[in-house]
């Protein structure tokens, strides 16, 4: 029997199957960790990262990461390390499967800000990927169980900043539009 490839766990833009072609990807849940948009001194815009959450757990997707060969990934993921998620990852493989995920350094955190906002592009991808895999509820949960709404949001979705950006339907920038409201973020043009 031929071994599994090792798997990586997404939680955010990963989410969206559109933006990579990783295969045997599935629905899966990380547990004591919660999502949080941060900025790092390695990207000029606040992006999600995971920190520790004892009691939460997040939906995101696993995908096959063939011959192990991470260095795509590892790239696309830059701002982020790799860490080993052993029994913290809910999914339908076998059990002994490896599974990865990324997270930012604790130390190399920073608050989103005007000059760093949260990218209204990105967030558009991210949703749409949540709604597509676990539908309005799942992306109710998305807003709730992430941190740092705080942040800004840059409103980019005439000229997109995002490299993987998605058209998005009318009825999903209302469905991401409906949320910021709820959370009364503040819009930057």
């Amino acid at each position: 029997m031929t071994p599994l490839p090792p798997y990586f766990f997404g939680y955010g833009s990963l989410v969206n199957t559109a933006t990579h072609d990783y295969l045997d990807a599935q629905p899966a849940q990380l547990m004591g960790w919660r999502r949080r948009w941060c900025h790092t001194a390695l990207r000029d815009v606040a992006f999600l990262t995971v920190e520790p959450a004892p009691q939460v757990q997040i939906d995101g997707l696993i995908a096959a990461v063939p011959g192990a060969d991470w260095q795509a990934l590892d790239a696309r993921e830059f701002a982020y390390d790799r860490l080993t998620a052993e029994q913290q990852i809910r999914h339908g493989l076998p059990d002994q499967t490896e599974i990865s995920f990324y997270a930012v350094p604790a130390k190399a955190q920073n608050q989103g800000s005007r000059l760093h906002p949260i990218l209204l592009s990105y967030l558009d991808v991210v949703v749409q990927g949540h709604l597509q895999v676990f539908g309005e509820a799942g992306v109710a949960d998305f807003f709730a169980s992430t941190r740092g709404w705080d942040a800004p949001i840059l409103n980019d979705r005439q000229a997109p900043r995002y490299p993987r950006h998605q058209i998005l339907s009318a009825a999903e920038q209302q469905l991401v539009d409906h949320h910021l409201n709820q959370l009364k973020a503040q819009i930057l043009s």
